[in-house]
């Protein structure tokens, strides 16, 4: 063999454990895979490495071409032995993208509750549902979802990061998401709509809106309702401290709509822009050295608020409090304006003396 060798000039390749090779399928046997990989002797896939990626193997035919890495530099049979495993996993990840990119549905199965979701074996890789995409309709919880085959869909895929996101909800959800699609189809970024307080948060009231009228032109039911959110920043010019004061669950209000979240049927709603903005005449009603008067709306350690119209309040700050002067909330005072920042909507108010001390406007 060698003189045989020796006098075509043939040199067989050898292969280091390690090494990342290519080759091409050329038999399949059973659980057995044989690669021609250039060397004297057909390569083998690892045995064991076949129910790892069961469906990657049942998939590979004859001419296929494949990369692998060198287990066995040579067996007692002459054969280095290769892992496809890299490659099964990259083509779980391409899986993955198209599945996300098709939108098709794809089963795993659930694994852990972590913090903010669900971990789960996605045919060998690990995946994760936050709690926002799991369905309302799940009873017992996240912990119900562990051991049990999920349907889901994917929605992110970054193989760098090794991040892979689900969504149960895009699948159990999925006739209740796209009735909320189309009914937000027919809402418009700044429209005026009518509706009805029917939830109240901390950071917010939620309104429930009748698009009826939009919907009626387009033959569709009457009766067409979506609730959104209106932000506690969003319920008026004035700084709302208590939503609770603000409005009350059943209070009717005009609303106009700034945002839709079409992908989780979300609205966000305003009041307060169906009034102008007060402060765009502040730059020319409150020059410096100006006189008005306002009533104290709250006193703090750095000092009191001055309110002076609606939406408009400036700062008497503690050092410019004249010593020995008291203030309580509802109190008017005459104030003179120091300075006026538009961008940050801040006012510096002094107080306006009938005697004043040295040194004091």
């Amino acid at each position: 063999m060698e003189e045989l060798l020796a006098a075509t000039g043939y040199q067989p390749k050898g292969f280091k454990r390690g090494e990342t090779i290519k080759g091409k399928v050329v038999e399949i046997t059973g659980r057995a895979v044989y690669v021609d990989i250039g060397g004297k002797a057909e390569a083998v896939v690892s045995e064991h490495e076949y129910e790892l990626a069961r469906d990657y193997y049942r998939a590979l035919k004859p001419g296929d071409e494949v990369t692998g890495v060198v287990l066995v530099s040579e067996n007692e049979m002459g054969q280095v032995v290769l892992s496809l495993r890299r490659a099964a996993v990259e083509s779980k990840w391409k899986m993955f993208d198209l599945a996300m990119q098709e939108e098709t549905t794809i089963e795993v199965r659930g694994r852990e509750v972590t913090k903010g979701g669900l971990l789960v074996d996605a045919d060998g890789i690990y995946g994760f549902v936050p709690t926002s995409q799991v369905g309302h309709g799940i009873e017992g919880g996240l912990g119900s979802l562990v051991g049990k085959t999920i349907a889901v869909k994917v929605i992110e895929v970054d193989r760098l990061q090794n991040r892979l996101v689900l969504s149960e909800r895009a699948v159990s959800e999925a006739a209740e998401m796209e009735k909320r699609r189309e009914t937000l189809s027919i809402v418009e970024i700044g429209k005026e709509y009518e509706g009805k307080v029917v939830g109240m948060v901390p950071f917010g009231v939620f309104v429930e809106i009748d698009v009826s009228g939009k919907a009626a032109k387009r033959g569709e039911e009457e009766g067409v309702k979506l609730e959104g959110l209106v932000h506690i920043s969003e319920l008026s010019w004035e700084k709302v401290e208590d939503v609770n004061k603000a409005v009350k669950e059943g209070d009717k209000l005009t609303v106009q709509v700034i945002g839709i979240d079409e992908e989780n049927g979300k609205l966000a709603l305003s009041v307060k822009r169906l009034s102008a903005d007060p402060w765009l005449v502040v730059g020319k009603k409150y020059k410096t050295d100006s006189k008005h008067k306002g009533s104290v709306t709250k006193v703090a350690p750095y000092g009191v608020l001055i309110r002076l119209e609606r939406g408009v309040e400036g700062l008497i700050h503690a050092s410019k409090m004249p010593s020995g002067m008291v203030f309580k909330i509802g109190d008017e005072v005459e104030v003179f304006v120091e300075s006026v920042d538009l961008d940050k909507r801040r006012l510096s108010l002094g107080v306006v003396l009938t005697e004043k001390p040295v040194g004091y406007k």
